[in-house]
């Protein structure tokens, strides 16, 4: 499990649709305060609002949609070119495949997660001044859930790009997926109470608010565990489909 999980990090270390996303997601996290600061000077906005407002709740499109294209380079795609079959032939069982394999790109995932904050926050602090940054530990409690919603999701990327095992279909199905996921639980949950209980502990919705100043401990436990749970939840359902799918 070690060294098959040493190659997939180093896959993904290697992985230019990683680099390439993250470079975009910081050139955007740039310009953005940089647009500001040029239109309406430096006494226009805070390092704060720019990490609460759109750092924050900015990140819950890149969280979900960005991830989708890195699972359909990183994951699918290796089905195509063959590689996913010689790590199949190389003796490894398949549930230790699969976990390395999700490991990896739920780590990638959360990368992704974090640039966007934290990288306008740096940005609004040299353009704006560093005189409001957010409290620390409000900063800590958002980014660590931040990353944790992250691999919750990527956990969801990895079982459909397994199913499809074809890069273009997956990026375009969990982009679809994810963009309407929530108006459809939403909208679901107006009519049926079960649909209303799933959707209000389901990671869709709690990811929503993580950017709450103040969780109490009951919220905070469970704003901690939904993700937790979802990720193993799965990563099970992922790792028992992909030990009986046909790998050609």
């Amino acid at each position: 499990m070690g060294n098959l999980l040493k190659s997939e990090l180093f896959k993904l270390r290697k992985d230019r649709s990683l680099w390439t996303l993250i470079i975009i997601i910081m050139a955007s996290a740039i310009f953005y305060p940089t647009l500001i600061f040029i239109d309406n000077g430096a006494n226009s906005a805070t390092v704060n609002e720019f990490f609460t407002n759109t750092g924050i709740d900015g990140n819950n499109y890149i969280v979900k949609l960005v991830p989708c294209i890195l699972a359909g380079f990183f994951i699918s795609s290796e089905y195509s070119i063959g590689t996913m079959k010689s790590i199949g032939a190389s003796g490894n069982h398949r549930i230790r495949i699969y976990f390395a394999k999700l490991m990896a790109f739920s780590i990638g995932a959360m990368i992704i997660s974090l640039v966007f904050p934290i990288v306008i926050m740096a940005a609004s602090a040299i353009l704006f001044g560093a005189n409001d940054l957010p409290a620390l530990d409000y900063f800590i409690q958002t980014m660590g859930l931040t990353i944790l919603y992250a691999a919750a999701f990527a956990s969801i990327m990895s079982l459909f790009s397994i199913i499809f095992t074809d890069s273009g279909k997956t990026i375009g199905f969990l982009i679809i997926f994810f963009l309407l996921i929530d108006s459809l639980l939403y909208a679901f949950s107006q009519k049926f109470a079960l649909i209303e209980t799933i959707f209000n502990y389901s990671v869709f919705k709690l990811f929503l608010d993580i950017s709450k100043i103040h969780l109490g401990n009951g919220a905070l436990l469970k704003f901690l565990l939904v993700p937790i749970i979802t990720w193993f939840v799965f990563a099970i359902l992922g790792s028992l489909i992909f030990q009986k799918k046909e790998i050609k």
